[in-house]
């Protein structure tokens, strides 16, 4: 009986030894149990006769610092304002994927990542307590009766996005206009998260979230009280990226992953799982309730180059005008 049993244990061992291990490189939230992770890995091991297997932390600093010994194939989470310091490092690949099913609202030219989601910056409010939002960001600035919550841009994605959308609105005036917004600033948080959940427990008029942050609250809590002020003047994109590392022990079941992204499966799920828009998928199949919310008509792009350019002279108006 015991050398049947270690036979068995064995032969069982051999198997899952003969099985491919995809190792993907992504954010804590993505492989959360409520994030996006869980119902694409089952997607995609469903396609690929292997593991899927996430290594979780926060991905940029994990590439500066263990360079190729990172110990993935694919990376996922990086966004279009820190590809560059991602593509200097040299650990990445090409993905070998054709994009024309792109349907994100800028040029997309790019052979190394795929962008996997994307969404606006915007200030999403309370209805019950904001009856008149802001339409354009001046007038934001003019009003006294809004109070505000946002994220710190030295520490947080949504709050880098902030930054550059005031660098680009105004330029050298960004100090005086940092100086306005601490005005009516409850307090400036590290994180998004805990920026939302200060606004989702009344702490503040307006959060700084996402255009598409009020399909979470429709859809999973039945509440139609948050929505996005939409501004005139556009709203700053930002997209969600992929990418191959040159190292991966799996090339070929990283570039199957690649084209997963791309598929509608992939799509459809990113949608409701990470709250954001599709980055393959037109907007007429897109999940009704996104159809539903009110899309800026501008988009404000700065492409790697200009975002780390623009990052630190842009960061010096910030701490001016957040010290006067």
């Amino acid at each position: 009986m015991r050398t049947v049993f270690f036979a068995t244990v064995m032969l069982a061992g051999a198997g899952q030894a003969d099985t491919p291990v995809l190792t993907v490189l992504a954010p804590d939230y993505f492989g959360s149990s409520w994030g996006p992770g869980p119902a694409i890995k089952d997607g995609f091991e469903a396609r690929c006769d292997c593991v899927l297997e996430y290594r979780t932390g926060d991905v940029l600093p994990r590439l500066m610092l263990e360079g190729a010994r990172v110990g993935a194939d694919v990376v996922i989470g990086l966004n279009t304002d820190n590809t560059l310091r991602a593509r200097e490092t040299g650990l990445f690949a090409a993905h070998e994927q054709d994009l024309d099913a792109l349907t994100v609202p800028v040029d997309w030219p790019d052979d190394i990542f795929i962008p996997f989601n994307w969404g606006y910056a915007a200030w999403v409010y309370d209805t019950t307590r904001v009856e008149n939002p802001p339409t354009s960001f001046d007038e934001l600035l003019e009003r006294e009766d809004l109070s505000l919550i946002w994220q710190d841009p030295r520490s947080s994605g949504s709050g880098l996005a902030l930054l550059l959308w005031v660098d680009q609105l105004y330029g050298a005036d960004a100090a005086d206009v940092w100086r306005v917004l601490q005005g009516n600033t409850v307090t400036v948080t590290a994180s998004w998260s805990e920026a939302y959940g200060l606004f989702s427990d009344g702490e503040a008029d307006m959060v700084l979230s996402y255009t598409t942050s009020p399909a979470y609250h429709i859809v999973a809590e039945e509440d139609e009280t948050k929505a996005a002020a939409i501004f005139e003047e556009g709203h700053y994109f930002m997209a969600e990226v992929a990418g191959v590392l040159e190292g991966a022990e799996q090339p070929d079941l990283a570039r199957d992953f690649m084209a997963y992204i791309l598929t509608p499966e992939f799509q459809e799920m990113i949608a409701y799982a990470n709250w954001s828009y599709p980055s393959a998928l037109p907007r007429e199949d897109w999940p009704e309730v996104m159809r539903d919310l009110p899309l800026p008509e501008t988009a404000i792009f700065l492409d790697e180059d200009a975002a780390e350019e623009q990052r630190g002279p842009a960061l010096e108006l910030w701490l001016e005008g957040m010290t006067q």
